[in-house]
């Protein structure tokens, strides 16, 4: 990182909005971001508690709620201060150094997480009878924690060529959280090279990702179009309409960001709603309304929690 860094802080200008709508969009967000923690933390809960939900599925599945409850914190609580302190939008050099790392870090790794989803999906339909062989504990564990592993370095290099340059003024960030293309517009030397790295370097971890998922779920349709019951054919597709729900809701406004020539602040502040704020909150929802397993084991959890009490309150009259 330049010495000739001087600035000691940015100013976060937040989405482009205006005053009247401070509190209904602090409200909104508020909701959003409790429904996310609260939604993500118990499929987190339902998963560890209940045995049948031991499979490779959902231990993918328990890493991208850990994923998305961090990645909607890393940007939703600062710019909900934002909102109600206009004092709140500035940020530290360090600290927006820290939140663009950990929002690239959590944001690759879930788009790597995606691709290995969707290979998941592909041996669980297409090789039933070894996907249990294939799909071990072990290489479980190997593929998240190599998600994990790339998603530190994609990151790690998109915030080294991102502060490596020196920033003199203005310190007004057109954003609600530190990224990298608003931030480049502040530096004062030129960063052609820096946002063409960086370009391709998303260009090649997005395009990449999404064109193994396709490829995977193009292999899964010829797969389902094989089975010969219409209900096997049914449950086949419901399997992996929630994975590509989620996929699309995450990639699409990705794209539309990073891999588009030119940039509106404005437009890029509303469209990074929809992954920063709203796919975190799809997670649970999709996973919960659309999969019955889930849905049996949450009912399953709350029958526990509603008689437990009552059992020991029996037992403590008896006393």
């Amino acid at each position: 990182m330049s010495n000739a860094s001087q600035l000691k802080k940015f100013v976060l200008m937040g989405l482009p909005h205006a005053p009247m709508l401070d509190i209904p969009l602090f409200g909104i967000f508020l909701v959003i971001y409790v429904l996310t923690v609260v939604g993500n933390l118990l499929i987190l809960l339902v998963i560890m508690v209940n045995s049948h939900l031991h499979t490779p599925m959902y231990y993918f599945l328990t890493n991208l709620s850990f994923l998305d409850m961090w990645f909607s914190t890393v940007t939703v609580p600062k710019m909900l201060m934002t909102l109600v302190s206009p004092g709140a939008r500035a940020i530290s050099f360090h600290n927006c150094i820290t939140q663009l790392y950990f929002f690239h870090f959590l944001g690759s790794t879930e788009c790597f997480l995606y691709t290995v989803m969707s290979y998941d999906r592909y041996l669980a339909i297409s090789h039933p009878l070894r996907y249990t062989s294939m799909m071990r504990g072990r290489t479980c564990a190997l593929l998240a924690t190599s998600t994990w592993l790339s998603g530190s370095l994609h990151s790690a290099l998109q915030t080294i060529l991102t502060f490596r340059l020196p920033y003199c003024g203005p310190s007004q960030i057109q954003h609600y959280f530190c990224d990298a293309p608003p931030i480049l517009k502040l530096a004062c030397a030129d960063t052609s090279a820096n946002e063409m790295v960086i370009f391709v370097n998303i260009g090649v971890v997005a395009s990449g990702c999404f064109l193994l998922i396709v490829m995977s779920y193009v292999c899964i349709i010829c797969s389902i179009l094989k089975i010969r019951t219409s209900e096997g054919r049914c449950r086949a597709f419901q399997t992996c309409t929630s994975h590509c729900t989620v996929v699309l809701f995450f990639f699409v406004p990705c794209v539309f960001i990073y891999l588009r020539p030119g940039s509106k602040d404005a437009v890029d502040g509303v469209v990074a709603v929809f992954y920063t704020v709203l796919t975190p909150l799809l997670n649970p929802v999709v996973y919960t309304l659309r999969n019955k397993e889930v849905k049996k084991a949450l009912l399953k959890l709350n029958s526990k929690l509603v008689f437990t009490p009552s059992k020991y309150s029996r037992k403590d009259r008896n006393g």
